[in-house]
């Protein structure tokens, strides 16, 4: 049985099913309109980014759109924060 060490309480709707556009998309929506929470949009264009990586466009309109809203240093930590994301899972 494969074991996965989930980081946040967020990635834990993925369970054992790979992290696919819909998904990643879903948890940029949920960032963005602070849906556990706070609003978060560093978070939310993380996960918009994954999405638009895998294909999504919707996510990358919402990465556009939510980027007009946040500094250069907020996108880098972003950026930062998806590439670490892409190293572990």
């Amino acid at each position: 049985m494969a074991r996965y060490e989930i980081g946040s309480a967020e990635l834990a709707i993925m369970g054992e099913k790979p992290a696919g556009a819909e998904i990643l998309l879903q948890l940029g929506l949920d960032s963005a309109c602070g849906r556990n929470g706070v609003a978060d949009l560093v978070a939310a264009h993380k996960w918009f980014n994954l999405a638009a990586m895998k294909g999504n466009r919707e996510a990358a309109r919402h990465r556009q759109e939510i980027s007009r809203e946040m500094n250069r240093e907020e996108i880098a930590e972003a950026q930062r924060a998806a590439r670490e994301w892409l190293k572990l899972h």
